[in-house]
């Protein structure tokens, strides 16, 4: 059994760390709190604008659009969205298996290239030679419609531009507290929504400008919205996540300490017990002396 300052000096230090977690727990709580708001706002909107862009590109008849070019696929691009900073279960992780999977069997063969949003997939794909591309780490700093603009519209031009094919996000959506599900979305080009011909709310728009006019404004707009829903839904899922690992080390860290403090008393009365035998021993000498 290990000797009582040992046992002190680990409770101390486990008493200190789940006034930390109990900290981190809470502090991750409250910002769930409005992640969760803004996600919940976002996201109606974000899936309103989709489905009628998707619906208004399937009906058209013999028009290409620059943003849904059907070319070979040769070059890919990935953004991969994780988080700035750890301890928050296997949030990041799964993010960057998702695109490692993506790599290994959706584009195998193919010129992949990783734009991490977040420094744990930046840390991750910089170790992985000719894959990193750059970083936008900065963003969940101030994360705005407006910062988060910025990178689609370089997605855009470099998509228009042909150095890419594809370009694939990947991220964790935020579902609730404790859940969140990693997901690969495809960016560009768009796709259009199959069942979108039989709709019969298709027939129902009445087009000022032309229709083709009207796609080629919203689907800058929808692309921005979609990677900044994205955004906000990883920020949303990495507070939960962050939260409900806080909330599992604090309640290990409370039992680590009761069985601590368990084998704490038990070393202290072995102790106590072995001074008051060494008394009566050193007495009952005396008294045969």
């Amino acid at each position: 059994m290990a000797g009582l300052k040992e046992v002190r000096e680990r409770i101390t230090s486990i008493g200190s760390t789940m006034q930390i977690t109990s900290a981190m727990k809470m502090v991750s709580a409250a910002k769930l709190r409005r992640a969760q708001d803004a996600i919940t706002r976002m996201r109606p909107y974000s899936e309103k604008l989709t489905e009628i862009l998707q619906n208004l590109s399937a009906s058209l008849e013999g028009s290409e659009s620059k943003f849904s070019d059907d070319r070979e696929v040769n070059k890919v691009l990935i953004i991969a969205i994780t988080s700035n900073r750890g301890l928050c279960g296997g949030f990041n992780a799964y993010v960057n298996k998702k695109v490692g999977q993506l790599i290994r069997e959706d584009h195998a063969g193919k010129e992949v290239k990783i734009v991490a949003i977040g420094k744990k997939a930046s840390e991750f794909w910089k170790k992985r030679e000719g894959k990193f591309l750059a970083e936008h780490n900065a963003i969940f700093d101030d994360l705005t419609f407006e910062n988060s603009s910025k990178v689609a519209e370089w997605a855009m031009e470099a998509y228009i531009n042909g150095d890419y094919d594809r370009i694939d996000i990947v991220y964790n959506e935020f579902k609730n507290a404790a859940t969140f599900i990693t997901n690969a979305q495809q960016f560009l080009p768009v796709a259009a929504n199959e069942n979108a011909g039989g709709n019969a709310a298709t027939a129902d728009y009445i087009f000022q400008p032309e229709k083709e006019e009207i796609i080629e404004d919203l689907i800058p707009l929808s692309l921005k919205t979609q990677l900044f829903k994205s955004l906000l839904d990883s920020h949303a899922a990495e507070h939960g996540a962050r939260m409900t690992a806080m909330h599992k080390a604090t309640d290990n860290a409370t039992e680590l300490l009761k069985e601590l403090k368990l084998s704490y008393n038990k070393a202290r009365q072995a102790a106590i017990t072995n001074e008051i035998l060494e008394i009566v021993g050193g007495a009952a000498a005396l008294e045969d002396g």
